[in-house]
């Protein structure tokens, strides 16, 4: 398609009489050639965000920064972005990319991942998590005139967006942000706190845990205990916990993991979209069919675990002993799975050595951002012959899979997975066999 020639304002972070835009006195016309890594958009080594590939812009530059003036050129893959806040919110960097294009940019980022370690295989489509779909956000919290204001940062700076709506969010969480916002204001009593709400949708409502006030403000007094507690209880919330103390609890929160029925610690890891989780699971469970004997590691309250139980008898471990007793305890409850043994033991500095996996038939592990050098090189020492490894870090899973292929592992296939939509972030799963 033909692009059309035409100066269009673009919303940005920066208004025009800030002294961030005074800095930015150089202003020249830029021509886009790709995304990068943060969603930001490249032209003669500058970066410019809400830009696309093929995109004239005229740009104020400060180093390797630009922010847009105008649009000069414009992509044919241009949309118009669903949020009011876009432009402005850090959340999103990538609202403005039709569907095809963005994604087949995430499945490019593991490609680019693993060609850097010299790694070949089917990277298969990006499985696409849908608009109003997630479950898991954190919000930040300031104090206001009146109240309090709850939302997240603007690009590049510590300024907070104030949130009144969220495309990418379950509208249950949408609908609660007026409570949201009334629970964060007790929080607040002290001038230097920053809580940040980390919500969690559970199937038995709201689960709220409060960070960034017992800190650096020394706790919080008595009455705003009791203010929150009431807010919280007209508001209906399942639970509200300050840094995993109990501030209110009605019920457990309970989630469904396969078979399980299982109730969540405060503060405890979920995948941020079910359909996300549905998608991973379902393919770490055909790559491990038929396995008598599997070790689920960095296992986190379940997520793969009850899955798996359904192949096979499960080896559990995680460095989290309330996530590794929530598991436990949902599997004396759950019908129809085989034997899971679940285990709290830090797997980056005690990994399960290559002897402990001698009686395994196949590996599942979904470390942290940073990896699991450690434990994959114990997996490449052993007998294992089937892995199935998880990650939300393209560039550490392809270093834990050198390791492997090293070892004599082949790197069969790749499911990219664009849980957080509109992000520059993408997740995947990855299966080996030897």
């Amino acid at each position: 398609m033909a692009c059309t020639r035409a100066l269009i304002a673009i919303t940005t972070s920066q208004p025009a009489g800030s002294a961030r835009s005074k800095l930015l006195t150089t202003s020249r016309d830029i021509e886009i050639t790709r995304i990068g890594a943060q969603g930001d958009g490249i032209g003669e080594r500058v970066f410019v965000p809400l830009t696309l590939p093929g995109e004239t812009v005229r740009a104020r530059i400060d180093g390797e920064r630009g922010e847009i003036d105008a649009l000069l050129t414009t992509s044919a893959d241009r949309v118009p972005p669903p949020c009011p806040h876009f432009g402005v919110c850090g959340g999103c960097a990538l609202q403005h990319w039709a569907a095809e294009p963005y994604l087949a940019w995430k499945r490019e980022r593991i490609v680019e991942a693993l060609s850097r370690e010299q790694l070949e295989t089917e990277v298969l489509s990006t499985f696409a998590s849908p608009p109003a779909s997630r479950r898991r956000l954190a919000l930040h919290a300031r104090a206001a005139k009146g109240g309090a204001v709850v939302g997240f940062k603007e690009r590049r700076s510590w300024k907070l967006v104030p949130i009144e709506v969220c495309p990418i969010t379950d509208p249950r969480i949408v609908a609660a942000l007026p409570a949201l916002r009334a629970l964060a204001k007790p929080f607040l009593e002290h001038p230097k706190s920053a809580p940040t709400l980390h919500v969690t949708l559970t199937r038995t409502g709201l689960d709220i845990d409060i960070t960034g006030v017992e800190a650096k403000s020394g706790g919080l007094s008595a009455d705003a205990r009791v203010r929150a507690a009431m807010i919280a209880q007209e508001a209906d919330f399942a639970r509200v916990t300050m840094a995993g103390e109990a501030i209110y609890a009605t019920r457990e929160c309970m989630v469904t993991l396969g078979q399980a029925h299982v109730a969540l610690p405060p503060g405890a890891f979920l995948q941020a979209v079910p359909q996300a989780e549905a998608a991973m699971a379902a393919f770490a469970v055909e790559a491990v069919s038929g396995a008598a004997r599997i070790a689920d590691l960095f296992c986190g309250v379940g997520t793969f675990t009850f899955r798996l139980a359904e192949v096979g008898t499960v080896l559990a471990a995680d460095s989290s002993a309330p996530a590794i007793a929530a598991l436990k305890s949902a599997a004396g409850r759950a019908p129809g799975l085989k034997t899971i043994t679940a285990e709290a033991r830090d797997l980056t500095k005690r990994p399960v050595l290559s002897r402990e996996l001698a009686k395994i038939d196949a590996v599942v592990f979904d470390p942290p951002r940073a990896g699991a050098l450690e434990q994959a090189g114990e997996i490449a020492r052993s007998k294992v012959e089937r892995v199935v490894g998880i990650s939300c870090n393209p560039a550490t899973f392809a270093r834990d899979a050198r390791v492997l292929v090293d070892a004599g592992f082949k790197l069969d296939r790749v499911l990219p997975v664009d849980q957080f939509l509109w992000s520059p972030h993408v997740e995947l799963v990855g299966v080996f066999s030897r």
